[in-house]
């Protein structure tokens, strides 16, 4: 198989054009045309960077017919190993996670990074934000000092606002969004901040805190966000959205009244580089 792009690069896209004499599952042709043992080509799969026809899919037994074109796309960037410090109130600490790595999960979670810098092994994550979200995250000095905000997360005392880029021209009118998930009540509230081509730039606020919910919220109403692997996934996507190298949902802002102090704790997360290249693919533009 002739790979359009030319010689293969792990930073381009590879994509072919399946012939009359070709056929077969999706598995055994990944191998063959990459060059990979089918544990590999699994994981291409199982990382959601192959498209067949514009439509991400990850079904190993896929069955390719003859004109269907493959696409695979490059790995996303690998987490910064710098961990930027948007606000310090003693003993919590905002942190600007980085997209691609965890909150607390493994070792190379942000959890992990701070109590390494730190020196200190009780730092505590007082809220989860997604593998591939970046932007505002919370942190504790102590297992006690995380349980004070128990009650402020619990009363929504705590302020969270998101960006998010979605698919198609968001409805202004669609300011809110309350659906169960998982058997629970959840609400997310919306405002639209731009439009532009093919998409449209969102502020979210989520009154409670299901997993996933502005992802699953926005994909219900049909405007998953751009570049998510999960949700969504069933529509032809154009070549700017399947070489997003993640979801486009940024932490843009946090705020809490300290418990002790009672002093405002506030920080915002400037959109990163993958988030801003988005922005100039739709033709969006950001408030300042």
């Amino acid at each position: 198989m002739r790979n359009d792009n030319g010689t293969p690069s792990r930073h381009a896209a590879q994509r072919w054009r399946m012939r009359p004499e070709q056929a077969g599952e999706l598995i055994a042709v990944l191998s063959k045309a990459q060059g990979l043992s089918r544990r590999a080509a699994k994981r291409l799969l199982d990382e959601r960077r192959v498209f067949v026809n514009g439509r991400r899919v990850w079904m190993a037994r896929h069955a390719l017919r003859p004109g269907d074109v493959v696409e695979v796309q490059p790995p996303g960037a690998l987490a910064a190993d710098t961990l930027a410090v948007l606000a310090e109130a003693e003993p919590y600490l905002i942190v600007d996670k980085p997209a691609g790595c965890t909150t607390n999960e493994d070792g190379r979670s942000v959890e992990a990074r701070l109590r390494r810098r730190r020196n200190e092994d009780d730092w505590t994550a007082v809220h989860r934000l997604d593998r591939d979200t970046s932007g505002c995250l919370l942190f504790a000095r102590t297992p006690e000092a995380a349980r004070r905000l128990i009650p402020l997360f619990r009363e929504r005392r705590v302020e969270k606002v998101y960006w998010a880029i979605v698919l198609g021209a968001f409805p202004a009118s669609l300011r809110r969004i309350a659906a169960p998930i998982a058997g629970e009540p959840a609400v997310t509230r919306l405002r639209v901040l731009a439009r532009g081509n093919g998409a449209s730039l969102l502020e979210a606020r989520i009154e409670t805190g299901r997993t996933h919910q502005i992802r699953r919220h926005l994909w219900q109403v049909g405007h998953p966000v751009a570049g998510d692997r999960t949700y969504g996934t069933s529509r032809a996507l154009d070549e700017r959205s399947r070489a997003l190298p993640r979801q486009m949902l940024h932490a843009r802002r946090l705020a809490f009244t300290h418990p002790d102090t009672g002093r405002l704790v506030a920080a915002e997360s400037p959109a990163p580089a993958d988030f801003r290249a988005a922005l100039r693919s739709y033709q969006l533009r950001a408030p300042v």
